[in-house]
């Protein structure tokens, strides 16, 4: 449920359209629901502008069935993070509806009735190091889209050929936020930290040869930076950096 359903929700209870115990009824499983493995948080619908996201892995298809449809019920929508593709078709098969997005292993639902529109300050710019990196980055555009801030893609401008981000510096300079997706030295997040007046988050990937050490070895890089503004996220995060983005980006 969110503020604006909850509004509705009061203000037909106070006109008499509801009667209290029609209200109470609605609101029993509100801020919570107790699933026995799994207590849903429909209070953050309120709290973040956003609802719960479900994490995937070390959920069996049943539970994430089970938590899914509890969301879908009250129309939150659904956002479901590292998920493989054969529990996704399971899902799938068994919930209609459901969007499984194949390179950022996200799967998703959403009522058009309660896709969130906030006001935003501008559009997010999220730039990929390598290709290699746009499963993390893909991760992070599907998530804005599900928060209903607009984005941009700059895909495979790392630092290897620096000209390439450089010719994109209008484009940076002009967005509300920028999320930078980086593995291998990790570099790229202080070359645009440099060049724009935008909060820059940087996510580092497990991108790399042995001495990238699963993503360490960027993070590192970036929790080092000497450009001002830029703030780091964990490993992979995709998801992660574009919540920041969003309550950034909001007015």
């Amino acid at each position: 449920m969110d503020g604006k359903k909850l509004r509705a929700l009061l203000n037909a209870v106070s006109s008499g359209e509801l009667t209290v115990e029609e209200g109470l009824k609605r609101l029993r499983t509100f801020p919570f629901e107790d699933l026995g493995f799994a207590c849903l948080d429909h209070h953050r619908h309120v709290r973040k502008g956003f609802p719960e996201v479900i994490y995937g892995p070390g959920k069996s298809s049943h539970q994430l069935i089970e938590i899914i449809s509890a969301f879908m019920t009250r129309g939150a929508p659904v956002l479901v993070t590292r998920l493989d593709r054969s529990q996704a078709r399971e899902i799938c098969r068994e919930l209609d509806g459901m969007t499984y997005h194949d390179v950022a292993r996200v799967l998703t639902w959403s009522d058009s009735k309660s896709s969130p529109e906030p006001e935003t300050r501008g559009t997010i710019i999220v730039v990929s190091a390598g290709t290699s990196d746009i499963p993390v980055a893909e991760e992070a555009c599907i998530t804005l889209r599900m928060m209903g801030h607009p984005f941009r893609r700059i895909y495979d401008a790392g630092v290897a050929g620096v000209h390439r981000i450089l010719s994109r510096t209008g484009e940076l300079q002009a967005a509300g936020a920028v999320i930078t997706v980086a593995g291998m030295d990790g570099v790229l997040p202080s070359i645009v930290g440099g060049l724009v007046g935008v909060p820059v988050i940087a996510v580092p990937t497990s991108t790399g040869y042995g001495a990238n050490f699963h993503g360490l070895a960027p993070l590192l890089t970036m929790l080092n930076t000497c450009a001002s503004g830029v703030g780091v996220v964990n490993i992979d995060n995709g998801f992660g950096a574009a919540s920041l983005a969003a309550m950034i980006n909001s007015k």
